[in-house]
């Protein structure tokens, strides 16, 4: 057989991959990995057991919004970095917005607190707990997040590595926030962003070693 035709009967066989479905079996997997946040906090630590009051205080809700809008961005950021030649587009803004606006909100809180209170705004009291928790949360996360890029064609490794970390440190955050009784925005923007860059600090220093192909 000349070499054409082995071509031409080569190419009669492909099958052409829909994008969507394998957008939908990374998606998938990332929502499994948030799970498996969300199980552990629920399962292991528990929800903070005044967690109906503190649901009717609008800050319960901005600390949610916290890390949530923080995933979202990571989850943008990851579907343009799973393919060669995708700009990023605005999801850099996406995330330093949610950050840039709690570090204001800290600025303000201790600006107008009495200097005896501006410690133990930032400290709280589970300072110490609070990002190695998030840090150990995110790691089912990172790996389910992994598992979606490997799927994909990424070629940016360490920043869709950093993505993938910051998706797992954002989930593990939002489903440890569900336990944490801090709710002042001084220990948010040093702790919570603290347990986040861990992960993402992770993902970047492994995703050229697990990414490649």
């Amino acid at each position: 057989m000349r070499t054409d035709d082995l071509i031409t009967a080569l190419a009669a066989d492909l099958t052409p991959v829909d994008p969507a479905s394998t957008e939908r079996r990374s998606l998938g997997k990332l929502m499994a990995g948030a799970l498996v946040a969300f199980a552990v906090v629920l399962l292991w630590l528990g929800p903070r057991p005044d967690i109906a009051a503190a649901a009717a205080l609008p800050m319960f809700w901005l600390k949610l919004a916290f890390p949530a809008s923080l995933g979202v961005a990571a989850l943008v950021a990851l579907r343009r970095l799973g393919y060669p030649g995708v700009r990023l587009g605005r999801a850099p803004l996406g995330v330093a917005a949610p950050v840039a606006l709690v570090w204001l909100m800290a600025a303000v809180a201790l600006l107008i607190a009495a200097p005896a209170q501006r410690l133990p705004l930032v400290l709280g009291e589970t300072w110490q707990e609070c990002p190695v928790t998030i840090a150990l949360l995110s790691v089912p996360v990172m790996v389910f997040a992994f598992w979606a890029l490997r799927g994909l064609a990424p070629t940016r490794l360490p920043l869709a590595g950093a993505a993938a970390g910051l998706f797992a440190g954002a989930a593990a955050a939002l489903a440890y926030a569900l336990h944490c009784p801090e709710m002042e925005a001084p220990f948010l923007g040093v702790w919570y962003v603290l347990g986040m860059l861990i992960p993402t600090g992770i993902g970047a220093l492994l995703g050229p070693c697990l990414l490649k192909w």
